[in-house]
């Protein structure tokens, strides 16, 4: 079993957000892979399903955490709990200002580097869990980033928006194979990006 979280803020209000990449990644992953329906599960909603891969089927869960974005280590660590799973069996997708729009980058293990529900997820989890970091760029000064990632993505950026959650979901049985490297060329791949300043407010879109 895998668990597939993604970090953003439950409700209407807050869907559109660069802070819900993350939600749009897993909902773009379980949907391609045909998960069963939504229900509500360790303080989150969660989709479970398989994803098919050269070596067989793997069970995966997809996990939006309703706790918001700041508590989000607690729906993970209940969801690891339930199934025995460790912290190198969690996948959590969220949005990287560290990276220009569009970019992507697999890590495992590290520091919060300021992301609050990284942060969480650690605490609750510990530090040894996969990261599916999206770029969403930086708006330039560390005091704009709040704003920045609690503003809605602007229409130019849709296009790569809706690029990268395809290309994380179609690359996802290299994920569910535990080949983080190849998954992450694999993405960048079907959803190149270029590699531009993430604190250029210019090169955000």
């Amino acid at each position: 079993m895998l668990i597939l979280a993604g970090q953003g803020n439950p409700g209407p209000a807050y869907a559109g957000n660069r802070h819900n990449i993350g939600f749009r990644a897993v909902d773009a992953i379980a949907s391609r892979w045909g998960f069963g329906p939504e229900r509500s599960r360790f303080q989150g909603l969660a989709r479970e399903g398989v994803i098919e891969t050269p070596e067989g089927p793997v069970r995966a869960l997809t996990l939006k955490p309703q706790t918001f974005y700041n508590e989000s280590g607690r729906a993970a660590a209940a969801a690891l709990k339930f199934f025995k799973l460790s912290p190198a069996d969690l996948v959590l997708f969220y949005d990287e200002i560290d990276l220009a729009g569009g970019r992507f980058r697999m890590k495992t293990g590290g520091g919060a580097a300021g992301n609050n529900g990284v942060r969480s997820v650690t605490a609750h989890v510990g530090p040894d869990f996969r990261r599916a970091r999206l770029g969403v760029g930086h708006p330039g000064h560390k005091d704009r980033v709040q704003g920045h990632v609690l503003s809605d993505f602007h229409k130019s950026e849709l296009a790569w928006v809706s690029a990268l959650v395809g290309a994380v979901a179609d690359a996802a049985p290299l994920l569910a194979a535990g080949e983080d490297e190849r998954y992450q060329a694999e993405v960048l791949r079907l959803a190149p990006a270029e590699k531009l300043d993430p604190r250029r407010p210019g090169d955000l879109a």
